[in-house]
């Protein structure tokens, strides 16, 4: 299975923002109405996370991918993910923190948040608009277990990654 990565992340958290600067794509993003399937990524509705009744959704696009995005935007103060969610997704997880270069950026809540998702993994902290932290993902995603990915994170030593466990 080629790696493929699911977005997920409550509405307006930045997804098809992200979406675009990995792929290259100078658009600006739409409101995502159903899965998006581009290359390498889907990219899921933010209701699909902030209703338990899409879920199942959830579920049934993770066996479609080899990685899951977590993405908390930093603007907001609150995780729309339940404590410990990554746990019924048996994928290689990756945090990422959008909109770290907003005036009202929270980064060290967004982390906090994140961790209550994940179990462990690499966290990357991203601006889409100033392409920081953003070259930092494509990699993970070729990376084939936790052990790759934690060297991966440790010899880059950027402000802008780190590794939760």
């Amino acid at each position: 299975m080629k790696n493929r990565v699911m977005i997920i992340g409550g509405v307006q958290a930045g997804k098809s923002t992200l979406m675009n600067a990995l792929l290259g794509k100078d658009r600006q993003a739409n409101k995502t109405q159903a899965l998006v399937y581009d290359d390498w990524i889907v990219d899921t509705p933010g209701e699909y996370i902030e209703n338990p009744m899409y879920y199942r959704n959830i579920m049934a696009t993770s066996l479609e991918v080899t990685h899951v995005i977590y993405l908390q935007d930093a603007t907001s103060s609150k995780s729309v993910f339940p404590p410990q969610f990554s746990l019924g997704i048996p994928k290689i997880q990756i945090g990422v923190i959008t909109k770290i270069d907003a005036p009202h950026a929270d980064v060290e809540r967004a982390i906090t948040l994140l961790q209550n998702v994940m179990t462990h993994g690499p966290i990357v902290k991203t601006s889409s608009w100033q392409k920081l932290g953003i070259e930092f993902i494509a990699p993970l995603i070729q990376l084939k277990s936790d052990e790759e990915i934690r060297q991966y994170v440790k010899d880059r030593d950027s402000p802008y990654l780190m590794y939760c466990l």
